[in-house]
C-alpha cells in the first residue's frame, strides 16, 4: 500500500490556485505589516494595494508565519489521511519561514521533512509541483523530497528591478551593492545564488536590461523540456510582452505561467519588478 504524502509550502510560491487545488498543495501565508497593521498575504492584502503603498513610501515590512500556523497545517494533513508531509519553503537566507517550519515539525502528528529550497516565487512553486507529482504517483517522502531538490538544483531565476532601494531597506541585498547601482544609474539584473539575492549584471537602461533578461532565460532553457514562469509587480504589459517572446523563442517550452508576485516579495522588490524562472523538466 502506497504511503500518502502531503505537500505543504508557503504563500511566496505564488502557485496558481487551480494547480494548488488539483495537486492538493497547502500554502501557509506570510504576513505583510503595512502602517502597523498585520495582513495575511493572499487574503488580506493584494499586490496592487502593496504597490500603491510603496509608491506612497508607506512603511512596509514582512513577517514569517508562526510555528503554530505550520502545526495547524501539518495536523490538517494528518487528519486528511497523510502519513507524512513534505514542507517546502523559500530560501532561509531570505526569510525565517524555514526555521518556523522546523520548529513546528517537532510536534507534528506525522513525520515532516522540511526543505529549504533556496528558491522563491515560482522557483519554489515548481519544486512543490515536482514533489506533488511524485506523491500522487505513490512516492515516499524521501522520493518527493528528492524530486523537489532536483528541480531546485536545476532551476534558474533572473529578475530585474527598477531600483535596489527596496531590497536594501529590507536587508536582502548589501548596502554597498545598492549604493553602487544608484551611483552609476544602472539597471540591475539579479539572480538567486546559494539562496541569496546576488547581482548578476548591471545594464545601462531598462529596455536593455529587459532584453538581457530575455536572453538569459532563452540561453538557460536551451532546447530540452522546460517550464517557465514570468513574474511582475505593477508591470503587466512588460510581463506579457516578455512571456510572448519566450513562447516564440523556447522550443522545449512545456508550461508557461504569468503572474503578479504577492505582497511579501513585492515589498522587497518594489513596483516594476520583472522576473523569469526557468525550470528544466
Amino acid at each position: 500500500m502506497s504511503r500518502h504524502v502531503a505537500i505543504v509550502t508557503d504563500s511566496t510560491a505564488y502557485l496558481p490556485r487551480p494547480a494548488m487545488a488539483r495537486h492538493g498543495i497547502t500554502a501557509v501565508p506570510l504576513t505583510v505589516v503595512l502602517g502597523g497593521e498585520a495582513l495575511e498575504e493572499g487574503t488580506e492584502i493584494s499586490a496592487r494595494s502593496l504597490a500603491l503603498a510603496l509608491q506612497k513610501r508607506r512603511s512596509v515590512t514582512t513577517s514569517r508565519p508562526s510555528p503554530e500556523e505550520f502545526v495547524r497545517a501539518y495536523r490538517a494533513a494528518a487528519d486528511a489521511g497523510a502519513t507524512g508531509v513534505v514542507s517546502l519553503h523559500l530560501s532561509a537566507e531570505i526569510s525565517g519561514t524555514y526555521d518556523a517550519a522546523v520548529v513546528a515539525a517537532r510536534t507534528a502528528p506525522v513525520p515532516v521533512r522540511v526543505v529549504d529550497t533556496g528558491m522563491v516565487a515560482m522557483a519554489l512553486g515548481f519544486c512543490a509541483l515536482a514533489a506533488a507529482e511524485v506523491a500522487e504517483a505513490g512516492g515516499s517522502v524521501d522520493e518527493a523530497v528528492a524530486a523537489a531538490e532536483k528541480r531546485a538544483a536545476d532551476m534558474a531565476a533572473y529578475f530585474y528591478v527598477d531600483t535596489l532601494d527596496y531590497l536594501r531597506r529590507g536587508g536582502r541585498i548589501g548596502a554597498a551593492q545598492a549604493l553602487l547601482g544608484s551611483a552609476l544609474a544602472v539597471k540591475p539584473l539579479l539572480t538567486l545564488d546559494g539562496g541569496r539575492i546576488e547581482m548578476l549584471e548591471k545594464v545601462r537602461t531598462a529596455s536593455k536590461a529587459i532584453a538581457r533578461l530575455e536572453e538569459l532565460a532563452v540561453e538557460r532553457a536551451g532546447s530540452a523540456g522546460v517550464d517557465v514562469a514570468v513574474h511582475h509587480l505593477a508591470a503587466p504589459e512588460r510581463a506579457e510582452k516578455l512571456a510572448q517572446r519566450l513562447r516564440e523563442r523556447i522550443p522545449g517550452l512545456v508550461e508557461l505561467h504569468v503572474s503578479e508576485v504577492g505582497a511579501v516579495i513585492g515589498a522587497h522588490t518594489g513596483p516594476g519588478l520583472l522576473a523569469a524562472v526557468v525550470s528544466p523538466r
